[in-house]
């Protein structure tokens, strides 16, 4: 069984790395033409920084997966997981002690190993491509912040889980799953408030005239907006974005003060619209609760599987800790999720349509969220040439191209 997994993890790494070069020999193909309707967007220059800005993105990403890949078969397949979970087991005896050492060993290892990854990225291809702004000392900070944060909250979790399993050892698949639920929904509420000011500086929005639309706009669609807020994103980065927070009826919008800077108030006004519709249309719950009757289903198949024991069996092994079998569910998952995946991108597609709809209903217009797609694609270099497959089987919106095209009205430059 352990060589029948090696051979199944063989073929979805071959897959991934066929849909990846499919979808970049489609751009070096087509790359250095403007899409249909974008001929008095785009000039050839920015066509040719766009394709550049992805190839070196998509090399990056290929190295970077096939480290990763590498280092999990070694891992699993190459004898380093028995010597961990010997290692962790011999430490202490607490079944929750074991777990938390065991998580944090891997992640502080993989955080370690992901370093000059994230360093390249940085301080090397968004530098190429002028959007870097941040300094060694930000990113290093971050670094650690991000770090102990993660390494708090998965010893929080780790060690709840684990309790719960120990206290219950027929039905803790339903407690488990119980409490992932509540740390999902409390890390909702806290992370706007605890979390994310950690890390960027919150004010609210200068544009008070803007401030007063977007609560007027957020109010025709129903929804209560408590704050409209703006973050220095431009610290770090000059991509831009715009996001809601909040649970329930009243909600906080933060916008990026590098979208601020890229567009007018009547894009703005676009793209919130079309976040709106996410919320009133009921993808945010919907999406929250297809994720937690999978996790209920993964808790529940997680305890037959670990109740009958077999699982080390499947490499070959004659015994594992509880944590270390959980990673061998973790790898059988990402086996068993790959070909589901074109599945969830469609649906996440079909949200994306039904909230571009629902924000021209909304604002009565089309050109404003054109006009705003337009810009965040030019100022992103988005891909505007992703092969067809490719987009059915990853992209989890559609391309700008085609959500352009479905504008009645002609999209041309301001």
């Amino acid at each position: 069984m352990k060589l029948v997994l090696l051979v199944l993890f063989l073929l979805v790494l071959v897959a991934q790395l066929w849909l990846r070069a499919l979808n970049l020999k489609y751009l070096q193909q087509h790359g250095h033409q403007a899409p249909k309707g974008f001929e008095s967007i785009v000039d050839q220059a920015l066509l040719e920084k766009t394709s550049d800005y992805t190839l070196a993105n998509s090399r990056v990403g290929l190295i970077e997966s096939l480290f990763g890949s590498l280092l999990l078969v070694l891992f699993l397949f190459g004898g380093l997981l028995p010597w961990y979970d010997a290692l962790i087991s011999g430490l202490v005896d607490s079944l929750v002690v074991q777990g938390v050492l065991f998580v944090l060993g891997l992640t502080l290892a993989q955080t370690l190993l992901d370093m000059p990854f994230s360093l390249y990225r940085t301080f090397v291809l968004e530098e190429r491509f002028q959007f870097n702004v941040t300094t060694p000392k930000l990113w290093f900070n971050d670094l650690l912040k991000s770090l102990l944060i993660g390494m708090i909250l998965l010893s929080l979790v780790t060690s709840g889980a684990l309790a719960l399993v120990q206290a219950s050892p027929g039905w803790w698949w339903l407690w488990v799953w119980g409490f992932f639920v509540l740390v999902t929904i409390t890390l909702m509420y806290l992370s706007p408030v605890l979390i994310e000011p950690l890390f960027f500086k919150f004010a609210p929005l200068q544009r008070q005239s803007l401030a007063e639309r977007v609560k007027s706009v957020m109010s025709r669609a129903g929804l209560q907006v408590d704050r409209v807020q703006q973050v220095d994103a431009s610290r770090r980065s000059k991509h831009s974005n715009a996001y809601f927070t909040g649970i329930g009826r009243v909600k906080r919008i933060v916008l990026f003060d590098t979208l601020l800077d890229q567009m007018n108030d009547d894009e703005i006004i676009g793209v919130l619209a079309h976040e709106a519709g996410h919320w009133k249309l009921g993808h945010i719950w919907k999406r929250l609760l297809s994720m937690e009757l999978i996790s209920l289903a993964a808790c529940w198949s997680a305890w037959l599987l670990l109740s009958g024991g077999k699982l080390p069996g499947l490499l070959d092994l004659p015994q594992l800790g509880l944590v270390g079998q959980v990673m061998i569910l973790g790898f059988l998952a990402s086996l068993i999720t790959f070909p589901l995946t074109p599945l969830f991108s469609a649906m996440s597609r079909r949200h994306e349509w039904q909230a571009d709809r629902f924000a021209v209903e909304l604002t009565g217009a089309t050109e404003p969220l054109a006009q705003a797609l337009i810009k965040l694609s030019k100022e992103n270099l988005s891909n505007l040439h992703p092969h067809p497959f490719y987009v059915w089987f990853y992209y989890s919106h559609p391309p700008v191209v085609d959500r352009i095209a479905q504008f009645s009205t002609r999209c041309e430059p301001r």
